[in-house]
């Protein structure tokens, strides 16, 4: 079946308000983007920002009356004119399949490869995570969970335990398990990434040895390594919960770091922790930063 998109310029127009009209009229689904040129970073916990100029597109199904539409719209938000807005006919495809097309297998190290579904990878050690783009953060292409990444690649993880602090997608967890982990706990206060986290560990044969947490207190215990991929801030403001977690001489790193947010994050844990020096990658114009270190 073909469809019709009709976007829209919000201008001074509520998001939610008008979001929730266009799913009364018809609307299949409804997304919110960027009108402008000012893209948004991983929010911090709790957060859901937006634009200061945020644009939304409705998908329709292709006999929609988009002039019906149109007048419902000025009459359900009270307007004489709507801001910018047109119509675009959309030939349908496998959607679910699209965003693929420009995903292939990555490697992490010299052994860690992330693979989306229905590609391979032709090397005899490979350790291979699948995993595709889906409701949480963490697919390996951001540079600090490549940084991550590479870092569990290059310890020994075998038979230790891991803490993923803010799992997202449950990645990080899911390849120190695929290295040789005994167990992993991921933890996030994010719902949804607890949902990718169990689906992903599902996928890739670990769940059984993964423990999923929606709050810093459903940590049990101490653990050998401790990877934390979330921002600066709250890696700061949980440094001692962060540290409390990490056994005697156990390994840390920390990212989701800028380059200049790098020297108070570490001051942040200097009583605890003896740092290695930083690892810095550059991306898009923005320096991240992996910091790692063990346990005093």
């Amino acid at each position: 079946m073909d469809w019709r998109q009709f976007v829209m310029d919000l201008e001074s127009l509520d998001p939610a308000t008008v979001e929730d009209v266009f799913a009364r009229l018809g609307a299949s689904s409804v997304t919110l983007s960027d009108a402008g040129n000012e893209p948004v970073l991983e929010p911090g916990p709790g957060e859901t920002p937006l634009w200061s100029s945020t644009r939304i597109t409705g998908l329709f199904p292709a006999d929609a009356d988009m002039g019906a539409f149109r007048a419902a719209l000025l009459t359900e938000l009270g307007l004489a004119e709507l801001p910018a807005h047109h119509i675009e006919e959309l030939a349908d495809r496998a959607w679910e399949r699209e965003w693929l097309r420009d995903f292939g297998p990555m490697r992490f190290g010299e052994r860690l490869w992330i693979c989306p579904t229905g590609s391979e990878v032709d090397e005899e050690k490979a350790v291979v995570i699948r995993l595709d783009p889906g409701l949480a953060f963490g697919t390996g292409t951001h540079p600090t969970t490549a940084l991550c990444l590479e870092w569990l690649d290059g310890i020994d993880l075998a038979g230790k335990t891991l803490l993923d602090y803010g799992c997202g997608s449950g990645v990080l967890a899911i390849a120190a398990l695929k290295l040789g982990c005994r167990s992993a706990t991921a933890m996030d206060i994010d719902p949804q990434a607890l949902i990718a986290t169990r689906q992903n560990a599902a996928d890739n044969h670990v769940a059984e040895n993964l423990l999923v947490a929606g709050a810093p207190d459903g940590i049990e215990g101490q653990f050998d390594a401790v990877v934390a991929n979330i921002l600066a801030g709250p890696l700061v403001e949980f440094a001692d919960s962060i540290t409390s977690t990490l056994a005697s001489r156990g390994m840390l790193a920390l990212s989701g770091v800028l380059c200049e947010q790098a020297d108070d994050v570490m001051a942040a844990y200097k009583a605890w922790i003896e740092f290695e020096e930083p690892v810095f990658r550059e991306q898009d114009g923005q320096v991240w930063s992996r910091l790692t270190g063990s346990k005093r």
